[in-house]
């Protein structure tokens, strides 16, 4: 099953957000994004939070079509996109799309993207898109296949203290069983030269982040 979570940050590119979206996906609002959804003409299937971002209006007009509304305490230790984060993964989501999860605050962009390294997340397939940029996490151990065009751009952040035993391969710049320190920007705009890059590594963990240039994101 996919989900698509809507946060309350900043949506860019509304109308491309649209094209993403199946008849079968289920869509979670985490509390102001369900203004997103609305503003899109969209009815989530969920709505979850303290709805302290929603006008009541809004939050009655939710209720009315038939949205799920599950409410939490506005003193909680999570954050709304947290807690429906941890929502689509209960419900068994192996891919899940999250939209508005950047904005002006630097502390909710920073731990939104975080989020993504959280136990129990990475058992899914988890992207924070906006725009025509994705960030997603790679694990160790595992062989990730980047599908794009060539001429985009990708960059490789560590998460998690040195990434080791990397190996690149469609990609401008190529790695064989090296290093990417963490704190420096040596993974930073990589260019695809084909419509995949191929990305393994030993030991660590893999901010990636897609910047589509030649293409409509899809």
């Amino acid at each position: 099953m996919r989900s698509i979570i809507f946060a309350n940050g900043v949506l860019s590119h509304p109308g491309n957000v649209l094209k993403k979206l199946n008849p079968e996906d289920l869509i979670i609002a985490a509390d102001g994004g369900a203004d997103h959804c609305l503003a899109l003409g969209i009815e989530p299937g969920i709505a979850i939070g303290d709805f302290d971002s929603l006008s009541p209006h809004h939050l009655k007009r939710l209720k009315k079509t038939g949205t799920q509304i599950i409410r939490h305490p506005v003193r909680k230790d999570a954050t709304d996109l947290e807690l429906a984060l941890k929502l689509a993964v209960d419900r068994d989501a192996d891919e899940i799309l999250i939209f508005g999860a950047l904005g002006h605050r630097w502390d909710m962009t920073i731990t939104n993207i975080f989020m993504l390294a959280a136990p129990g997340s990475v058992q899914s397939r988890i992207r924070i898109i906006d725009g025509f940029q994705e960030i997603m996490l790679l694990c160790e151990m595992k062989r990730h296949s980047i599908h794009a065009r060539a001429g985009d751009l990708l960059s490789l952040v560590p998460l998690s203290g040195d990434v080791r035993g990397i190996t690149l391969s469609g990609l401008e710049y190529p790695l064989q069983a090296d290093i990417l320190n963490f704190g420096t920007t040596r993974g930073i705009s990589n260019v695809l030269v084909d419509d995949t890059a191929l990305i393994y590594f030993e030991q660590g963990q893999l901010l990636c982040i897609l910047t589509r240039t030649k293409s409509e994101p899809n």
